[in-house]
């Protein structure tokens, strides 16, 4: 059957059938816009955020891990301290041991060693030149030995008294030297390794009278 011809009016109506039509879908697309926009401005607080008390509990867990670790952390450090202390101390008395092992025996030798330099003083003219020069080598043979193991003599001549290392015998005046000057040593002082083993006994002057 043949399609009937439309009229202008039929074509005015389909017209306003049609706008509103868009009308109507434009506004629902705007009430689903704005739901949606409400939801996402919605400010109640997601299940699992940090209003969570579980999440509160598990923060404080961890502050408290942290801490604890910072504590040991330190007190580890305060051993590995502690430890180089007690090393380096053990060292310097090692090392002290082995500079002053020798104390006793030089001691024990420097009465030797003055024996020899008396009887190479007291050797007279009449001696003969080998039992000097025999004194002589071994005198040295005995300091070189001493010298090596870090023994030096105090031979403190002219210098002023040092009551630290030099020994006082006597005070005599003298009005050509200061007063607290050595005038005169009566035996010769020795160190080891810088530690004082024998203290020099001398003659001080004194101011005359």
């Amino acid at each position: 059957m043949a399609k009937e011809p439309q009229t202008p009016l039929d074509n005015e109506l389909s017209r306003q059938e049609q706008e509103a039509e868009f009308t109507d879908q434009d506004a629902e697309q705007r009430l689903v816009d704005g739901e949606l926009e409400g939801l996402i401005n919605d400010e109640v607080p997601l299940e699992g955020s940090i209003a969570d008390p579980e999440a509160d509990i598990l923060a404080a867990k961890v502050e408290e891990l942290e801490q604890s670790l910072s504590e040991a952390k330190d007190q580890a450090l305060r051993a590995a301290a502690e430890a180089q202390n007690v090393r380096r101390r053990a060292e310097q008395e090692a090392d002290k041991a082995r500079k002053f092992a020798l104390e006793k025996f030089v001691k024990d030798l420097l009465p030797v060693v003055d024996s020899l330099e008396k009887a190479l003083e007291s050797m007279q003219d009449g001696a003969s030149d080998v039992h000097r020069e025999g004194v002589s080598m071994t005198l040295k043979m005995q300091l070189d030995v001493l010298n090596r193991f870090g023994v030096e003599s105090i031979e403190p001549q002219g210098e002023p008294f040092d009551p630290q290392v030099h020994e006082a015998m006597a005070m005599v005046p003298n009005p050509e030297l200061e007063p607290n000057t050595v005038m005169d040593v009566m035996q010769k002082g020795y160190l080891l390794n810088g530690r004082l083993v024998r203290p020099a006994m001398v003659v001080v002057s004194q101011k005359a009278n």
